[in-house]
């Protein structure tokens, strides 16, 4: 029940709705062949039959919507003229035509939405035609009835005579309100906007109707009060005239009392002449009596108008009385979304200071990234430039070794083997040593061979010598790369640290940056160089001031 509720209440919206804007769009009377207008009566059909209690009579049961609406005389005075032209119809037979009927001659009179909210508001004579969960016992019903109001603005015309109420079938159209899915789906952003600018049109366009109807029922009032001035005027004139033949019906009733007498009393021979006056006045009593009868029977018409009239200003008065009671609160509903017109530019500019701030913020990740890609292309350019020279050094470095690979293997051998001879020479030094010091601890043996020893020192001295010059032969060959071949070799000669100046000729080490000879502990670190991509050993001076540039140097 509360589901079918919500659902005739979403279509009792749309049809009333849809028959708002499609009558003001069309501008014209509308009358029973107008489909939206159809459609609204099927809907508030469908909506008074909801929950109706079925009555049994000698044919069986029956449900009618006809009983409800039968008691909206009782409620208000103004619907008995509406039922008795229901009732006096020939061609209906049946409730259900009844009521359609009722429905139509609301709508004329621009009083449906007043009678509805008359009939919910008496809900205990409702439950004796409508279950509890009925949509006219229910808010449902309420909300229907204040949508009703917006129908005051149509103006229809029906011709029910010849129309068959009895045999329609009331089926709802459910076509009429669909609409497309693309452009429902393209219009999705700006629904609100658009309801509230539709809701603010049909406000304003009811608002012109309204205005308009006031004018002329203030046009149709200072006729009416024209006309009744005239009335009185005349019925002052008719009251003066009716004055002036009494007077002078007194006057002939004196005159002919006083000839009568005068007949009486006078000699009979002028009996003729005053019989001729007689006749005549008496002529003249009746035109006059019948003047006065027709006067009165004038008067008695313009009494009867001037009543009417005067029940007609006050039925305008009410009229416009509630007319301008809606026009108040549509002005406060005006209002209302004003407001919300106003809330809405609010945030939409509120929107916009959002959307340039992103846009700004947008502009400058930009300029970050296009600087970051232009560094990432320097360091491309540079990997590429590192890579050439990777695969030059690599391929001159496989030709140095096709060329010298025999040699440096030969040197290699010899290199071993004097490194042997030394340590066998270091060996025989040390048990010199040990023998000398045990000669020394003898008295009167350390003098003997002096010479020997000497000799042995030259000797040993000598082989460490030629020990260092195919030593460091090799340590050139090895220590230099092949993109280095056209510097000048290092002079053979014994060559000291140029930070420590300590002897480096066996522990020989090359800077690859500044081309210096340094010993072990003064070249401990390794760096990639532009040249090579793999770290090469250079010096502790080269080693900061390398960092120091790499640090200084854009990502």
């Amino acid at each position: 029940m509360a589901n079918e509720r919500m659902n005739l209440m979403n279509m009792a919206k749309l049809s009333i709705k849809g028959l708002i804007e499609s009558a003001l769009n069309l501008g014209r009377t509308l009358d029973s062949d107008y489909a939206p207008l159809q459609q609204f009566f099927v809907v508030m059909e469908h909506c008074l039959k909801h929950g109706l209690k079925a009555k049994k009579t000698f044919l069986g049961q029956n449900k009618s919507f006809w009983g409800p609406l039968e008691l909206v005389e009782k409620l208000v005075p103004e619907a008995a003229e509406i039922t008795a032209s229901v009732k006096d119809l020939p061609g209906l037979k049946t409730p259900v035509g009844r009521g359609r009927a009722w429905l139509r001659l609301a709508l004329m009179q621009k009083k449906l939405s007043e009678y509805m909210k008359a009939l919910i508001n008496k809900k205990e004579l409702l439950s004796e035609f409508y279950e509890p969960n009925a949509l006219m016992m229910e808010e449902e019903g309420a909300i229907i009835a204040g949508l009703l109001v917006g129908l005051n603005v149509i103006d229809a015309n029906f011709c029910m005579k010849g129309e068959d109420l009895d045999s329609q079938v009331g089926v709802i159209d459910f076509s009429m309100y669909l609409k497309d899915g693309n452009s429902s789906k393209g219009s999705e952003g700006d629904g609100q906007i658009t309801a509230i600018l539709d809701q603010k049109n049909y406000v304003e366009e009811l608002n012109r109707h309204l205005n308009a109807t006031v004018n002329n029922l203030q046009a149709k009032v200072d006729a009416l009060e024209k006309s009744n001035t005239k009335l009185t005027e005349e019925l002052a004139v008719a009251n003066n005239r009716i004055i002036t033949l009494q007077e002078d019906m007194e006057r002939v009733k004196e005159e002919s009392s006083y000839i009568l007498e005068s007949n009486r009393k006078g000699p009979k021979p002028d009996r003729t002449s005053e019989g001729q006056a007689l006749s005549e006045a008496r002529k003249h009593l009746k035109e006059e009596t019948q003047l006065r009868l027709d006067v009165e029977k004038e008067l008695e018409i313009q009494i009867s108008m001037r009543q009417e009239m005067e029940l007609a200003m006050k039925m305008l008065e009410k009229d416009v009385c509630e007319k301008q009671d809606a026009l108040v609160s549509l002005r406060q509903q005006l209002d209302d979304l004003r407001a919300l017109k106003h809330e809405l530019a609010f945030k939409l500019q509120s929107s916009d200071l959002g959307v340039k701030q992103k846009s700004e913020l947008n502009s400058r990740l930009e300029e970050k990234t296009n600087q970051m890609a232009a560094t990432i292309k320097q360091l491309e350019q540079r990997l590429r430039q590192a890579e050439r020279g990777r695969q030059s050094a690599e391929l001159d470095n496989r030709l140095f070794k096709q060329d010298f690979g025999d040699k440096i293997n030969s040197l290699q051998l010899e290199v071993e083997e004097l490194t042997r001879q030394r340590n066998q020479l270091e060996l025989e030094l040390k048990q010199e040593r040990e023998r000398r010091l045990q000669n020394k601890s003898i008295p009167g043996k350390g003098s003997q061979k002096p010479e020997p020893k000497t000799d042995g020192k030259h000797k040993i001295q000598e082989e460490n010598v030629k020990l260092k010059k195919p030593l460091e032969e090799s340590h050139r060959l090895q220590s230099h790369p092949v993109n280095e071949q056209e510097q000048p070799l290092p002079s053979e000669k014994p060559q000291t640290c140029q930070l420590c100046q300590e002897d480096c000729s066996l522990t020989k080490n090359v800077c690859k940056n500044c081309r210096g000879t340094f010993c072990n502990a003064c070249s401990t670190n390794e760096l990639p160089l532009p040249s090579s991509i793999k770290p090469e050993r250079v010096c502790n001076p080269c080693h900061e001031h390398l960092m120091k540039q790499y640090s200084s140097s854009p990502l």
